[in-house]
């Protein structure tokens, strides 16, 4: 064989004359080059002889092709159509996609045959069935085949009418017995080689707008035709069907592309009575068509596809729903929520916008009138996480496709679903499910549906939810009171202690339903468990916004109507009070290990992987945003509960705590209660973890109460007074405690709490105090020095006084506020202030301030700028504060007194004294960062409530009324009307939009006409006190921050930690004749007294000592008696800044007694000593 390349060897001869003497390595390197010569040449020649070979197969296979072409022509002119030759030499001719007319050739004269000649051939011999039956499955894939490359050709028509006669078990003219068993074997080749992928391909080669194809009613007649004969429970029905649903339904704009007649015969024969075979087979089994199709979802292309389902579904189903069975719409209902939860959160949003634009909920009312807000271009929200990873890019769907995808999240589709399943027991969870997730796929319409849901029935779908699953869901189960703590073997490794293991278990169990779900797709087998997470959360949603326009007479009479029979129940409180402390509980229980231990469910960002420790729920939400959903629920129900309590005592705390426990049943002996050893360590870790923020240098001190600690922070060198037990691994568990405190402080015993709160303040001392030494690194005890707040205070004064920076301010007697606001409107008031007082003649009043004469001052201060006399402020009935609305307040001067208010009020708080103030609810809510409603009109102004809740229930002519959106201000003796949205006074106030009217009126009266008054106020508070720090408190709480417990003063309390001085002892007989008197006291002479010797009628608030709850101890000075001579007519007096009583020694009981209320009751003998 002469070589095929031009690559023989020659002889190399060297005439050079040159030595050819080589190394051994280069040797070793021709060879090697020589080697890779040979097997580069022996491939080539390989290569060659396999194209040589395949050149002479194609040219012999396009001669034999040519050859039975040539052949077939001949027979089929002879007409031998169904000559078994015939039919071989036709699917090998066929097989090459071609313009050959070959196959439109027989097909046309086999439909003129009729397709009874095709059956009559299954009456031969066994062996030539056989090979017919393989045959003609063949031909009818290849003429689907080339009608699916073009359906528009002349000869799809023929080949369409030859399948559907081929494929259909009714006789047409003389009956075969073997007629249905050859089609169902048909049918069977075709579904299993993609006859609903080709159908579906077929119509999409023609245009949408081409609806007079001759091909489209074939193409339809013959979708359907399956399931004429098929059975019902047969394998091939539900691919049949899976095939139906995935491909044709599929098609974008299908009813949009045939004329009326094929419209109309497509969705007259849709087997959607029986879709409940979608779901008769497992569909976690990865070879289930329905199966892939659902968990496709790599590409938008994928996404899309589902929508046009969506979509096609809407267009042709809804009309059919109160016909449906109810295994049909529970399979309809599954496969809508399966697709829906596949979509990306808020992907379909842009689709409804034009929409939206007609919305007039509560939420678009509140924004239209805050044009003129301040604040009101700042939107905060909540988000799931920081990834700023794009959803996937939607195609643009034509107007036809947004039309039909926006009935799914209307009302009154919505209402058809629910009446259509309301019968139906096997489709009603998986009705929560659907709602559930039409909800999070368009979040503008969430609110209308939430409240269509909070409404429908009255009320009797909340009930349902609540009774049929969350109730016994197994979700939220009570925490086992072995809590893990932190300990200093928290260095060791837990993974191998089995102690270990079983406490982190038992921690996680308010996460795990009552049965565990098998599998992670939604209803992976028909007796799958009902996942009790989606009708959870959808509960905890509906009642987040139920709450917003439920008054307390409706949230506390859930059984009655409010107004009269005529009420209508949709504004009642669908579950009791005990199903909803029930429920609270769930919630809170649920929150507190997700906010604690999100580390082990990989909420927190973390540099390992996390797998989760329980079954995820089978909702589109992960576990970052199911927490955020419960939380914002507690705190809903948390708001009501602080307005009127209904909870019962130690229902809102996670662990069980004596000393809360008893302060709840009335008042508390400090000094034997000890806090129990989950909320010790819970303090402990709290401001650990507040030290270790502040601490970093990466970190302000404005983020101490902002972050949510990661439980990976990165590796730390601790200063040398830092214990080695705070470990890393202990820095992972001790942190997620002031994600607990900023989110779901309720779950924490209010005295922690402000165990905390001082800490946090005593951390910022020590950091000021060394702020010009070297930065103080020490670890802050809460149960040493530090939690002596006073000790602290008094440290800190001592500490600037050295240092040079205690400020010196003079203030005249009659002139406290004015001198005060002068002097002081800019100072640093963490400082210690040194008061020195001018009298009435310019002196210098003698005495050092070290405490008492700055709390002197602070008392006349306040006591003058609180005067409501001074237009600042207003009061209501309660005698409760509130800024005053007038636009006097508004002014630049008044502004500027508001925030001086604030800065001083936020000194008390910082120093810990007691303000003798009360606050109205509604304007302390601020403080919090909450929203106002209806109910706080109460306080304001009690004659504006009742018309807005007579309105709320009224029932008669909304004309009669003649309202519109709009408010009458008056001021200096002129009304103003202000409109609450733009042209209010043109609309007017609806049944339909009255809960809008009475948000807006409400939000005006209670927030707006307040604002400016407000922002100063909180300026000035802000300076002082980081707003983080007064969050972890709500209403109530704060006033007691503020002012003192409002609880019965405890005598012997007061009388362990009284002082004596002078002539005084305990046993003194003034003394016993003086606790003898006071003993018979009332509550409110107790308070008199206590406000005539302390300024403050309040108790003090109480304090953590070393572990331990204290009262009257924390009270700095003490309570103190000292003599004041033996004058019986003297009256006692006291000097407040110094919490003294000057009592005379009175040698009668009965004189004492009445010569001290005469003194508490008229306010008289305040001196200074």
């Amino acid at each position: 064989m002469l070589p095929i390349f031009d690559t023989e060897r020659r002889r190399r001869i060297n005439l050079g004359g040159a030595s050819s003497s080589t190394s051994h390595s280069s040797i070793l390197d021709q060879a090697k080059l020589r080697r890779e010569e040979r097997i580069e040449q022996k491939r080539r020649v390989d290569n060659a002889v396999k194209v040589q070979a395949w050149w002479r197969g194609t040219k012999e296979h396009q001669r034999v092709r040519l050859e039975f072409r040539k052949n077939l022509e001949h027979a089929l002119n002879r007409g031998d159509l169904l000559h078994l030759d015939t039919l071989r030499m036709l699917v090998i001719v066929g097989r090459k996609q071609t313009t050959d007319k070959i196959l439109s050739i027989w097909s046309e004269k086999l439909v003129q045959c009729g397709p009874d000649c095709v059956f009559d051939l299954f009456a031969a011999s066994e062996e030539d069935s056989k090979s017919y039956l393989v045959l003609l499955k063949q031909l009818l894939l290849l003429l689907l085949q080339e009608v699916a490359r073009n359906a528009q050709l002349d000869g799809s028509v023929t080949h369409l009418k030859l399948l559907i006669s081929l494929l259909s078990a009714a006789p047409e003219s003389s009956p075969s017995s073997s007629r249905p068993k050859v089609v169902t074997e048909f049918t069977a080749y075709m579904l299993s080689h993609g006859f609903y992928p080709l159908l579906a391909s077929s119509i999409k080669t023609i245009p949408v707008e081409a609806k007079s194809s001759p091909a489209l009613p074939l193409l339809i007649s013959l979708s359907t035709t399956p399931f004429s004969f098929l059975e019902t429970t047969s394998d091939r029905y539900a691919l049949a069907m899976q095939g139906l649903f995935i491909h044709l339904l599929t098609i974008p704009l299908l009813p949009n592309r045939l004329p009326l007649p094929t419209l109309t015969h497509l969705s007259s024969h849709l087997p959607l009575a029986k879709m409940g075979v979608l779901y008769a087979k497992p569909v976690d089994d990865s070879s289930s068509p329905l199966s892939k199709f659902l968990l496709d979802m790599a590409t938008p292309v994928a996404l899309e596809t589902k929508i046009h389902l969506i979509a096609n579904l809407l267009a042709f189903t809804p009309p059919r729903y109160s016909k449906l069975p109810g295994p049909a719409l529970a399979a309809y209902l599954r496969l809508l929520g399966d697709i829906l939860n596949i979509i990306p959160s808020g992907a379909l949003e842009g689709l409804s916008a034009a929409s939206s634009t007609q919305h007039t909920g509560i939420s678009n009312g509140y924004d239209s009138d805050s044009s003129d807000d301040g604040r009101s271009s700042i939107r905060v929200s909540i988000v799931s996480s920081f990834n700023t990873t794009a959803p996937p890019a939607l195609p643009i769907f034509d107007s036809r496709t947004l039309k039909r995808l926006l009935i799914l999240p209307s009302l009154a589709h919505i209402t058809s679903i629910l009446n259509a399943s309301k019968s139906l027991s096997s489709s009603r969870y998986l009705l929560i499910t659907f709602i559930y997730a039409v909800g999070g796929v368009w979040l503008s319409k969430e609110n209308d549906i939430l409240a269509h849901l909070w409404s429908w029935n009255g009320g009797g779908l909340v009930r349902e939810i609540w009774r049929g699953w969350v109730r016994s869901g197994g979700l939220g189960s009570n925490l086992l009171s072995s809590e893990p703590q932190a300990t200093d073997n928290m260095d060791v490794d837990t993974s191998a202690s089995p102690s270990i293991d079983n406490s982190r278990t038992s921690h996680l169990e308010p996460l795990r339903p009552a049965t565990t779900p098998s599998a992670r797709l939604r209803g992976a087998a028909p007796n799958a468990e009902e996942d009790p997470w989606a009708p959870l959360l959808l509960l905890a949603d509906l009642f987040s916004h139920g709450l917003l326009t439920m008054g307390d007479d409706e949230f506390f009479s859930p059984t009655s109507p409010v107004s009269g029979p005529a009420s209508s129940a949709a504004h009642r409180n669908p579950l009791t009070l005990d199903e909803i402390s029930t429920f609270t509980r769930q919630l809170l229980n649920i929150a507190w290990v997700l906010w604690m231990y999100g580390s082990e469910l990989g909420i927190e960002p973390s540099p390992s992987s996390h797998t989760s420790v329980v079954p995820m729920p089978r909702v589109r939400l992960t576990w970052l945003e199911i927490r955020g959903k419960v939380t914002k629920c507690l705190l809903a129900i948390n708001a009501r509960d602080a307005r009127k309590p209904f909870m019962p005592p130690g229902g809102w705390l996670v662990f069980s705590d004596g000393a809360a426990m008893q302060e709840s049943n009335g008042y508390t002996r400090g000094e034997n209660i000890r806090l129990t050893s989950e909320m010790a360590g819970f303090v402990e870790a709290a401001v650990f973890e507040a030290q270790e923020l502040m601490s970093d240098p990466e970190t302000s001190s404005e983020d101490v109460m902002d972050s949510i600690s990661s439980p990976h922070r990165g590796p730390r060198s601790h200063p040398p007074g830092v214990s080695s037990a705070f470990s890393k691994r202990k820095l992972n568990y001790l942190s997620p405690r002031l994600g607990v405190l900023n989110n779901i402080p309720f779950a924490i015993p209010f005295h922690v709490r402000v165990a905390i709160f001082r800490n946090f303040i005593g951390m910022d001392v020590f950091s000021r105090r060394e702020s010009t030494n070297s930065r103080s690194t020490r670890p802050i005890n809460p149960f040493g020095a530090l939690s002596n707040f006073n000790t602290v205070m008094n440290d800190m004064r001592t500490s600037h006084v050295a240092h040079g920076r205690q400020q010196t301010v003079t203030i005249r007697r009659g002139s406290v506020a004015q001198d005060g606001f002068d002097h002081l409107g800019d100072a640093d008031l963490k400082n210690p202030i040194q008061i020195v007082f001018i009298d009435q003649f310019g002196a210098e009043e003698a005495g050092i301030d070290g405490g008492g004469v700055f709390k002197e001052f602070f008392t006349s201060l306040c006591k003058e700028v609180f005067d409501t006399d001074r237009g600042l402020w207003l009061s209501n009935e309660k005698n409760e504060l509130y800024p005053n609305p007038h636009a006097y307040a508004t002014e630049a001067h008044s502004l500027s007194w508001y925030r001086f208010i604030g800065r001083i009020l936020g000194k008390a708080m910082y120093e810990g004294i007691l303000v003798d103030v009360a606050f109205a609810g509604f304007f302390l809510a601020k403080w919090l960062g909450r929203q106002s409603f209806l109910d706080d009109l109460a306080s304001l102004d009690p004659d504006l409530y009742k018309g807005l809740v007579f309105l709320k229930h009224h029932t008669g002519d909304f004309e009669d009324l003649s309202l519109n959106f709009t408010v009458e201000v008056e001021e200096f003796g002129t009304t103003r009307t202000i409109d609450l949205i733009r042209n209010g006074s043109h609309i007017a106030v609806t049944k339909e939009n009255r809960l809008q009217y009475i948000y807006l009126v409400s939000h005006f009266k209670l927030s707006k006409q307040i604002k400016l008054q407000s922002e100063a106020f909180f300026e000035g508070l802000s300076e002082m006190i980081e707003p983080k720090w007064i969050r972890m408190f709500n209403q109530q709480e704060l006033q007691i921050l503020l002012g003192g417990v409002n609880s019965p003063i405890d005598l012997d309390d007061l009388k362990a930690n009284t002082n004596y001085g002078g002539l005084y002892d305990p046993d003194e007989r003034t003394i016993v004749a003086f606790w003898n008197v006071v003993n018979t006291f009332d509550q409110e002479q107790r308070r008199a007294l206590l406000r005539f010797v302390t300024s403050c009628s309040r108790p003090p608030l109480l304090h953590l000592m070393e572990g331990y709850l204290r009262g009257f101890k924390e009270l700095v000075p003490n309570f103190s008696i000292r003599d004041a001579g033996g004058d019986q007519h003297r009256l006692p007096t006291s000097s407040t800044c110094v919490n003294l009583l000057k009592l005379p020694r009175y040698t009668d009981e009965q004189v004492l007694r009445s010569k001290l209320l005469q003194a508490i009751m008229s306010n008289a003998g305040f001196d200074l000593s």
